[in-house]
């Protein structure tokens, strides 16, 4: 038998990574590799289960403890853990949707990741509450307001519940009837042989019965699309990356149902003075050479103000300056980041006659003590020529 993967390597996790890293990971997985989505992809229905088996593992506290001291043998013969080493000889009829409804717990986990509202959809009341999907904005801020925070409305399109039919997708005195393709079952299934699989059926969406008569309005879907207006806090501190979650107010529940959560993902667009990472903040300033060689006092931008910077008389052009806590909030409400301030010379442009006369006795007058870096440049360009002379002799 193949070796198996590393159940962090399959997740696309660090060992180091928090239940919700790992829960996030998952759940971006599952939905791609779900049987359900590719019917016709053998590759998928095996990358589904080694990362649902990798899931029930590394979510389980005890397990996760086992697995790290041990690895896959502290989870294979443990309670409770995976053992695919085991004859299937006995198993005429294997159900994924209840094998992973099982690892999961039964209410949420699993099922809760596709809308199933903590129920697996197969035995779903297909006349009861259903739960609202969870939904996705995705909205670009300016760096300020990223910065500072700030207050939007969004204008959305989301499903709501179908006010002809009540969500229950039929239209007047019609009924549901038992699905033809599933038989009531709720499930197809495929394969032969000692192994077979159980998936949900694609004509009912495992709920076994199917509207007579779908209402005209929402097409039997029990949904309606509908222009929302939501407003949206966005507290100082957040990034690109960054997402804000609105409870109840994604897609609408269905037959009394309550709605799903809408997910705020920020972009941030950059900045036309500072570059950002993470708290820290980081600024060119421009400086006269004059200024940088006598010494003084610059202009600095932060959050909060203009701060003063002192110049010491012979700051290097690229110097780098760190100012304490000038940078951005933390959202946890944490110590502020820093802000790095670069010396960039700027050379200076449209010089009247009195200017260039100065610059130029100032070039007369100047020896190579007041240019180290030059003379030492100089210097190495000696050596560099003297070696290839030698080399060519």
């Amino acid at each position: 038998m193949a070796e198996k993967r590393d159940y962090y390597e399959i997740l696309g996790v660090a060992k180091t990574a928090t239940a919700d890293e790992i829960k996030s990971a998952y759940r971006k997985l599952a939905m791609k590799y779900h049987p359900d989505r590719n019917p016709d992809n053998p590759e998928a229905k095996e990358k589904f289960t080694e990362i649902s088996e990798a899931y029930e593992v590394l979510s389980n506290p005890e397990k996760r403890q086992r697995y790290d001291q041990f690895g896959h043998q502290g989870v294979n013969f443990g309670p409770g853990g995976f053992d695919f080493s085991r004859d299937f000889s006995g198993f005429q009829d294997v159900d994924l949707s209840d094998i992973f409804s099982n690892l999961f717990g039964g209410g949420g986990g699993f099922s809760s990741f596709f809308g199933g509202g903590g129920q697996s959809r197969r035995h779903a009341d297909a006349t009861g509450p259903r739960r609202g999907d969870d939904m996705t904005f995705r909205l670009d801020i300016d760096f300020d307001e990223a910065i500072f925070g700030s207050e939007r409305t969004i204008d959305i399109t989301l499903p709501e519940q179908c006010q002809d039919c009540g969500g229950t997708g039929a239209a007047a005195g019609s009924k549901r009837v038992a699905c033809r393709r599933c038989g009531g079952r709720g499930a197809v299934i495929s394969g032969g042989g000692f192994f077979q699989v159980r998936q949900t059926c694609p004509d009912c969406g495992g709920e076994g019965s199917i509207i007579d008569k779908p209402c005209r309005k929402c097409r039997g879907s029990g949904h309606v699309s509908a222009p929302r207006h939501i407003a949206v806090k966005i507290p100082a501190g957040v990034d690109t990356g960054s997402r804000l979650l609105l409870s109840g107010k994604g897609a609408g529940g269905l037959r009394g149902g309550e709605n799903g959560d809408l997910y705020i993902l920020l972009g941030v667009r950059d900045s036309d003075i500072f570059i950002r990472d993470g708290l820290d903040l980081g600024v060119d300033i421009p400086v006269s050479p004059a200024l940088a060689a006598l010494g003084g006092t610059v202009d600095v931008p932060t959050p909060e103000g203009i701060a003063q910077l002192k110049l010491p008389p012979g700051t290097p052009n690229g110097k780098v300056f760190r100012l304490r806590g000038k940078g951005v909030s933390s959202l946890r409400g944490g110590e502020r980041g820093d802000l790095s301030a670069r010396v960039v010379f700027e050379v200076p442009a449209n010089l009247d006659r009195r200017q260039r006369a100065a610059l130029e006795e100032f070039q007369k007058i100047s020896t190579d003590s007041n240019f180290p870096l030059r003379q030492s440049f100089a210097n190495r360009m000696k050596v560099f020529f003297a070696h290839r002379d030698k080399l060519r002799k």
